[in-house]
């Protein structure tokens, strides 16, 4: 049976639970145990899969074809376990649950309550998978207090009081706010919110306080006091240069050590941190710096590219240089031109939905193509880089996607990229339509990808002929246009099994061109880059001349 950790936060949100978690989590493994991290959220949509990359970031996506939060890439990231449709639920997909049983008569008559029917769901979904690790770390959406998030909260109450005493511990995520006036930290707030959380019967057993400025010893033993904490079980967490010194510095600060002594495991055993002190080593010896160019539709929020952000930091360090991405708004190269991509040593055009800056990443396909600048097509990135080929070398001028034509409501293009209305998934044949749910229904998870032997993505894969990555997109390149693209010079390297759909195209001629249909930059990890990342980054470097 699992032991179980419930990482809850408080003050404000955005402190950085989901690090937080992914740390912990990690520092556990360093110590022998195996985890798994889960993420409760509190909105009502079902999955942010629909939600604004404005509105939410990144939507991450398991290897089973859960469209879920940003933080499970942190987990994935640290950990290394790959998260699975189980380890995140919404609000929405609770009650949703719930609905459903109550329209089956699961219910037998019974009239339908917050307790104890949506309360029993949450916790049978947070008991999943309980025999399979050792620590089970469940990150609770938002803030405590918020009213989406009580039906959780009732939950985890009633989930601690019904397990074996020693079973569960709560770690709270706190803000010590410094007033410049008085040069103090406040530790008020903090003991607001543990009170918030002991009015809903939550008592936390370690706190980890967000701070700019050191925490002296005193005011450690005064939230120690007034929050009914160990003052050992008071944790800094202090602004840190790149989110992977984390481990190192919980580590230093006693997170992991806290947890184990709530846990009463004594003596534990000792941590190994090697690795994390060889990701620290590359990150902060780098040998030269890359300038790439990322050029999107969502640019002016980062975290909608959170997962290229980091898959960038890894290839850097399995280069031993330093990436700086620059955001470059798709939009912006349609009206100024395609010059602001001069003096970039890669270019990357990543996913996205809809018309609005495809021209953009128009250009900077064909800039990348003639300028013979290291091209990375991720997705749309890929789709952009097909059409550009057709219209420029193929003799189609009015060459385009059916997603656009649709937001148009006529037909405006030749579509090179179409609906998918059919594919394979595993020993099924997946059937779609225009007019189905947005929610849920795209080509998701992963899938496996046949690749052309010899090639530059099959090169940059190790040779491999076979290679297996997560998808997210409604809208596919469409293969019968093949022959006269490859005619053209753009060849497709990589097909799906029954060669129906294409998953990557590149440019012989051309120094480092590739795109993929599939979404590498998923399972990148600082200890296991994602090759493609990897490659890419070391084409940038031989442009910039650092090799």
């Amino acid at each position: 049976m699992a032991r179980y950790i419930f990482i809850t936060g408080g003050v404000v949100s955005s402190l950085g639970k989901g690090l937080a978690s992914a740390a912990l989590g990690a520092l556990l493994q360093a110590r022998g145990f195996t985890v798994r991290l889960r993420k409760l959220d509190p909105y009502l949509n079902v999955d942010p899969g629909t939600m604004s990359p404005f509105e939410h970031g990144e939507v991450f996506v398991t290897d089973d074809g859960a469209e879920t939060d940003l933080d499970l890439g942190h987990y994935e990231r640290f950990t290394g376990v790959a998260a699975r449709r189980t380890d995140s639920v919404s609000s929405g997909r609770i009650y949703s649950n719930v609905l459903e049983k109550e329209r089956r008569g699961e219910y037998l008559g019974k009239t339908i309550q917050v307790i104890p029917h949506v309360t029993n769901e949450i916790k049978d979904f947070i008991s999943i998978g309980d025999d399979e690790v050792d620590f089970m770390l469940c990150e609770i959406g938002g803030t405590v207090g918020d009213i989406e998030g009580l039906p959780f909260f009732e939950a985890i109450r009633q989930f601690i009081h019904e397990r074996p005493r020693g079973q569960c511990i709560l770690m709270h995520l706190t803000l010590l706010p410094y007033l410049a006036a008085s040069g103090e930290l406040k530790t008020k707030p903090t003991q607001h919110s543990v009170k918030e959380l002991q009015s809903i019967g939550l008592a936390p057993d370690v706190l980890v306080c967000r701070s700019e400025h050191p925490i002296p010893e005193k005011e450690r033993a005064k939230i120690a006091l007034f929050c009914n904490v160990r003052p050992d079980a008071v944790i800094p967490a202090y602004d840190l240069k790149s989110i992977y010194e984390a481990p190192l510095a919980y580590h230093r600060a006693g997170l992991d050590r806290a947890v184990l002594d709530a846990f009463q495991i004594s003596p534990a055993p000792r941590p190994d941190l090697s690795k994390w002190e060889d990701v620290i080593d590359r990150l902060e010896n780098a040998e030269g710096q890359v300038n790439i160019a990322v050029v999107g539709k969502y640019t002016q929020l980062e975290d909608a590219y959170k997962s290229i952000a980091e898959a960038l930091t890894h290839g850097g360090m399995a280069n031993r240089v330093r990436v700086k991405a620059d955001w470059v708004d798709s939009e912006k190269l349609e009206g100024e031109g395609a010059h602001l991509l001069d003096g970039y040593h890669g270019i990357i055009v990543p996913g996205g939905f809809g018309e609005r800056g495809t021209e953009g990443m128009l250009a900077a396909a064909k800039y990348a193509r003639e300028k013979k600048v290291p091209y990375l097509g991720i997705c749309l990135g890929m789709q952009m880089a097909v059409i550009e080929a057709a219209r420029n070398l193929a003799g189609m001028p009015d060459a385009g996607s059916e997603e656009f034509d649709h937001e148009a409501g006529k037909t405006r293009f030749t579509p090179v990229v179409y609906h998918l209305k059919e594919w394979v998934q595993g020993n099924y044949t997946v059937q779609r339509k225009v007019t189905d749910d947005k929610g849920g229904t795209m080509r998701l998870g992963a899938y496996t990808a046949v690749l052309t032997p010899e090639s530059r993505i099959s090169e940059v894969y190790g040779g491999a002929v076979q290679i297996e990555d997560r998808h997210r997109h409604r809208y596919e390149v469409d293969a019968t246009y093949r022959d006269a693209l490859e005619q053209a010079g753009l060849c497709f390297s990589g097909m799906s099994p029954d060669g129906k759909l294409p998953e990557a195209v590149e440019y012989a001629d051309h120094p480092w061109f590739i795109g993929v249909q599939s979404h590498p930059e998923l399972k990148s990890k600082p200890f296991a880059p994602a090759p493609l990342f990897a490659g890419f980054v070391r084409a940038a470097m031989q442009e910039g001349r650092l090799v």
